[in-house]
């Protein structure tokens, strides 16, 4: 037997918008990543931006911000003038939008936006469904987002923020700090990225830097290619075994983590002292980060060499 679908007002599920559907979508920031192919983290609500409060800020895996604005009737260009206005005061990367009722014209114009800025917006459909007696579930329909033109143009149009600069900042005096403990990532240069990261001898394998807005981390990134996901899980695996082994070097426990779903492989160390926005702390951070990747290469090294090139 199968059941039939039906929409659920949004009102019956949600009864206020800031209090329960702005707070739901906090709480739940994965279900916009599962649609859109998101990677989005660390959601706050009600973040001020100057005199306005935005209803969602949260931080993709580069570092970047983004900015949700929520509106559970027709779309209007209140809402979209609200959107822009947030993402440039906070000078995010993306802009959200999730409606219940998208308007042709506002389809049209976060396509434009999406071809003529710097930042990258998205279009939701937001909508209640259940099947006979079931409980309401969400439903998000990505309406519009950015294209592979889009994303293009947009490119060229970026110019360097202030983040950008702390990072590359950061870098800098973390790499020549790093150089007293270890050659390990002696050749690489300084970059505006929130990583970087040196090979270990063996292909698709590399030890990384990680650094967010506020947090941190080392990790060994296995990723040998698009197409070859079984392999990442395989060599992920190999490790594994010797979990026990890897951490009584190391001389604590580490986040392993392999995704399904998601072809690249990682196990971390997690420094939880702040990030490159926590400047009078960077020192700190950085003798932390270099000494979690001096044990975690000790650790790993014996390993990777076992591994077939």
């Amino acid at each position: 037997m199968i059941g039939k679908l039906q929409r659920v007002k949004l009102r019956e599920v949600w009864k206020h918008e800031a209090l329960d559907f702005t707070k739901w979508l906090r709480d739940n920031i994965d279900v916009l990543n599962e649609v859109a192919d998101l990677s989005l983290s660390s959601a706050e609500s009600e973040h001020s931006a100057s005199e306005f409060k935005v209803d969602i800020v949260a931080e993709d895996a580069a570092g970047n911000l983004a900015v949700i604005e929520n509106q559970l009737e027709k779309s209007d260009h209140d809402h979209l003038g609200k959107l822009i206005t947030y993402l440039t005061a906070l000078d995010a990367r993306t802009g959200i939008w999730i409606v219940a009722d998208p308007r042709p014209e506002h389809v049209k114009a976060v396509a434009w936006l999406n071809e003529s800025s710097a930042a990258t917006f998205y279009l939701f459909k937001v909508e209640a469904v259940k099947i006979g007696d079931s409980p309401p579930a969400p439903l998000l329909t990505l309406i519009v987002g950015p294209s592979e033109a889009s994303r293009e143009v947009g490119e060229a149009k970026k110019e360097l923020a202030e983040r950008y600069f702390l990072r590359q900042r950061f870098w800098t005096d973390l790499l020549e700090r790093a150089k007293e403990r270890t050659r390990l990532h002696a050749n690489i240069s300084p970059t505006t990225d929130n990583w970087i990261a040196a090979g270990v001898g063996k292909s698709g394998l590399g030890l990384s830097y990680v650094i967010r807005m506020h947090d941190s981390h080392v990790e060994l990134a296995i990723d040998r290619g698009r197409d070859l996901d079984e392999e990442n899980r395989a060599i992920f695996d190999a490790f594994v075994k010797s979990r026990e082994a890897i951490e009584s070097e190391f001389g604590e426990p580490l986040q392993w983590d392999k995704v399904e779903g998601r072809r690249v492989c990682r196990n971390k160390k997690v420094v939880d002292l702040g990030g490159y926005l926590d400047e009078p702390r960077w020192p700190e951070i950085q003798d932390a980060m270099i000494d979690a990747m001096v044990r975690l290469e000790s650790a790993l090294r014996p390993h990777v060499e076992r591994l077939p090139a």
